[in-house]
């Protein structure tokens, strides 16, 4: 890579603040080339086989409840995708304050296998046993996306400079690409083949998925310039950095309840089952649109600008499910929510880099943000579903949502 291609840092609304009392030289990122691109290629593909999944939990959620696990509530199963979504989103306080520290293919390679061999243990489950499921899903595969997520996202900026917010954001709707490949396999594959071979023929998509992923993705700073002190007292006396992060918190507890519970929502309401199972297709279709756009837009509008107009605009749609009562209105809630959810989404990770000092500190407090998201993810839809009952009141599950977002 040519030396012309390189640039130092330059300041914006969606890069490192500079700490007027470090001594470290200024850091040259490549701000591009093949070797960026392939890496940016392989953390979308991380994206697509772990956040992609979990936002995919609908269709377990659906099926579990009315066929899998009868035996539990819907409250109890949502316990199921909510660990999951905790571990692969807090993990991260852990695995960021390691990828500093350059174990960056150890937790790339050990959280993919850990994911991949979960999902094949899922497939083992048993109808009813509901202990099995929460095991292989929750935990299981929760915590090897929890080894990968923050790497994935944040080995990336160090390649990019003035691209990086734009590299981010197609990062992030490798989510949504996932969370729409994800739901129309199993919905087509677990009536026809059966719970337990849709499981295995999705955790060999997955496997061959993190396989490439793992290939592509390549550090770019060596570990000796990574691996700079980082102040928690510093970083615990930023108060943006803790108002975001007590945001994100309080956003992600109603952040799983459409993507959960649209689909079971759709069906309860007795609209064609073929529609029902599309509901969550179209809702991550319109994320991933949500989560790439903004990337285009972000150095002019300003990220704090356009994460607060998303988030309002999540909390109006979320109210809007009280009165979901035909297809029109599953797939109005499923556009507009899935467009500013993934917008929301999408900003988070360059939110995190512009609060950051240095890239040397950028995985530890994407980690710790992410720990409290965790947080807010696990009680959020747990909470939903004790309102929601078994007697489906859904006004009191959606308007608890849409308050966290507020």
């Amino acid at each position: 890579m040519s030396s012309s291609n390189s640039q130092i840092i330059p300041p914006s609304s969606t890069e490192p603040r500079k700490d007027e009392r470090s001594t470290s030289s200024p850091q040259v990122l490549p701000n591009g080339g093949l070797r960026a691109w392939a890496t940016v290629l392989g953390a979308f593909l991380v994206q697509v086989c772990n956040f992609g999944y979990t936002s995919s939990f609908g269709v377990y959620q659906d099926f579990y409840v009315q066929e899998y696990i009868t035996n539990a509530s819907p409250s109890a199963i949502s316990w199921i995708g909510s660990i999951n979504a905790f571990l692969l989103i807090s993990g991260g306080v852990v695995a960021g304050r390691l990828y500093d520290r350059g174990y960056f293919y150890p937790l790339i390679w050990g959280g993919s296998f850990l994911t991949v061999f979960s999902l094949f243990m899922l497939s083992l489950a048993k109808p009813d046993h509901y202990y099995q499921v929460l095991l292989s899903q929750g935990l299981g595969a929760g915590i090897g996306g929890g080894l990968t997520y923050v790497p994935s996202v944040a080995v990336t900026s160090h390649y990019f400079s003035t691209k990086r917010a734009l590299a981010m954001t197609v990062i992030a709707s490798g989510s949504s690409i996932g969370a729409i490949i994800h739901p129309i396999m199993l919905n087509n594959t677990i009536s026809k083949l059966g719970f337990n071979n849709a499981v295995r023929a999705s955790a060999g998509l997955v496997a061959g998925l993190l396989l490439i992923a793992c290939g592509l993705m390549r550090t770019h700073m060596p570990v000796q310039q990574r691996n700079s002190s980082v102040s928690l007292k510093a970083i615990a006396s930023d108060w943006a950095y803790i108002a975001a992060t007590l945001g994100l918190m309080m956003f992600s507890v109603g952040f799983y309840f459409p993507q959960f519970y649209l689909q079971l929502d759709a069906s309860n309401h007795h609209l064609n089952q073929n529609f029902a199972f599309y509901s969550l297709v179209i809702l991550n279709s319109s994320s991933a649109m949500g989560r790439i756009l903004p990337g285009f837009f972000v150095n002019r509008l300003g990220v704090g600008n356009m994460i607060t107009a998303a988030t309002a605009m999540c909390a109006a749609v979320i109210f809007g499910m009280i009165g979901l009562s035909n297809a029109t209105s599953v797939v109005l809630i499923a556009i507009f929510y899935g467009f500013f959810a993934g917008s929301y989404v999408g900003l988070i990770n360059p939110l995190m880099a512009s609060l950051s000092n240095s890239v040397s500190e950028i995985g530890l407090r994407m980690g710790i943000a992410f720990f409290f998201s965790g947080i807010g993810g696990l009680i959020g839809t747990p909470i939903g579903g004790a309102l929601l009952t078994e007697e489906f009141i859904w006004w009191q599950a959606a308007l608890f949502s849409g308050v966290s977002h507020c």
